[in-house]
């Protein structure tokens, strides 16, 4: 008997809490968060795959690890639902995997891992897909009306969280390169105060003396100074 309702409150819940950040919030996180929430939350389903696909290159994540080996296995057939659902963009669903005609090798490689039937959801979230992947033990789980509702939501909730988490993982690059940068300030800094103390030259001929080095040996000037100022460490305390 088939399931027509997918989205149960629980279910609605944790795909909320995917977009809440913090520190440790990531790409596979996220996928994490979705493929465990899908696999406890959606009445049937025995389980939940995800992949992330970005410019050629996937991330795959599940909420057992024989479903990431049959979407992996999947890619190596060069047939089934995933495959289908990113080509064409559009939801697959496979009713039971032994009365399944169109991908024969895939078919009886889901049915070697205890998979009967399942639902893909391709998600796009510029400049990603999302190919979102359920699967259940019995056939008929995934009900053609109660996929088309769980669709809708896992584009709005799961694209708000990916693009939350992009903007937030832009802003903490951003913010280790302004770290990295005044890092190597500070240090070039020193480099120039070592220089300026044992030639007694001015600041800007410390530097361009740092700068004149650092091209002759080609690296960079920060390298460079910190090399300069590790070596008269090693030297202050001999």
């Amino acid at each position: 008997m088939e399931s027509t309702a997918m989205i149960t409150p629980g279910l609605a819940r944790d795909l909320a809490v995917l977009g809440r950040l913090g520190e440790d919030t990531s790409t596979e996180s996220v996928l994490r968060g979705l493929t465990t929430a899908l696999a406890a939350g959606v009445p049937g389903c025995s389980g939940a795959s995800a992949e992330h696909w970005r410019d050629q290159r996937v991330l795959v994540s599940g909420s057992h690890s024989e479903l990431i080996m049959l979407v992996e296995g999947e890619r190596d057939l060069g047939e089934g639902p995933s495959i289908e659902a990113r080509q064409s963009g559009g939801r697959v669903a496979v009713a039971d995997v032994l009365s399944e005609g169109r991908w024969p090798r895939y078919d009886a490689l889901a049915s070697r891992w205890g998979v009967r039937s399942a639902l893909v959801v391709p998600i796009e979230v510029a400049p990603a897909t999302l190919l979102v992947g359920l699967y259940s033990v019995r056939p008929g789980a995934f009900s053609p009306h109660g996929a088309h509702s769980l669709a809708d939501m896992l584009t709005e909730q799961v694209g708000v969280a990916m693009s939350n988490m992009w903007e937030f993982e832009e802003v903490r690059t951003d913010a280790a390169q302004l770290q990295e940068a005044l890092a190597g300030r500070s240090v070039i800094d020193q480099a120039k105060g070592i220089i300026m103390q044992t030639s007694g030259c001015s600041a800007e001929a410390a530097f361009e003396e740092l700068r004149r080095i650092s091209q002759h040996h080609q690296v960079k000037v920060a390298d460079l100074a910190r090399l300069l100022v590790e070596e008269h460490q090693r030297k202050s305390k001999r």
